[in-house]
């Protein structure tokens, strides 16, 4: 007589492995959100680079930014909207500033919008207007 044998997991094991990797998905969760939100940040700047080159080559007279040098990445769904400010008495000509899209997944950042103007001034700011405090060397850090 042949007996068939199954071999298959517990539900033990199963539990146990699931388990695992809900702690290992606890872990890794954070500091991939965190590498998405840099990664955001770098096509901001990135953009504000381009489109201040666009400004010097072209004239600093300029009155909006052309369609793929007014948002951020150039190509596809807006993460970042960059508009051109005029000049005043200490921008140097121009002032680029880089917005999180209002329903955007940047839109809570602690960086805030990015500003480069015509002297290479980088700062960040916040929704009400206000600077931000002691960030703008970590939200520009690496660029």
């Amino acid at each position: 007589m042949k007996r068939n044998r199954y071999n298959a997991f517990t539900l033990l094991e199963l539990v146990i492995a699931l388990a695992v990797a809900a702690i290992v998905a606890a872990f890794a969760l954070p500091g991939w959100s965190a590498q998405i939100a840099r990664g955001h940040r770098v096509d901001a700047v990135a953009a504000l680079h381009r489109a201040a080159q666009l400004v010097d080559m072209q004239s600093a007279s300029m009155a909006s930014l052309p369609t793929g040098f007014d948002q951020a990445p150039p190509t596809g769904t807006p993460i970042y909207r960059l508009r051109l400010m005029p000049a005043d008495a200490s921008n140097g000509g121009y002032a680029i500033v880089a917005e999180p899209v209002e329903a955007g997944p940047m839109r809570g950042d602690a960086c805030g919008a990015f500003v480069l103007d015509a002297t290479g001034a980088r700062s960040n700011h916040v929704a009400g207007g206000g600077v931000v405090a002691a960030g703008t060397q970590m939200c520009w850090r690496d660029r």
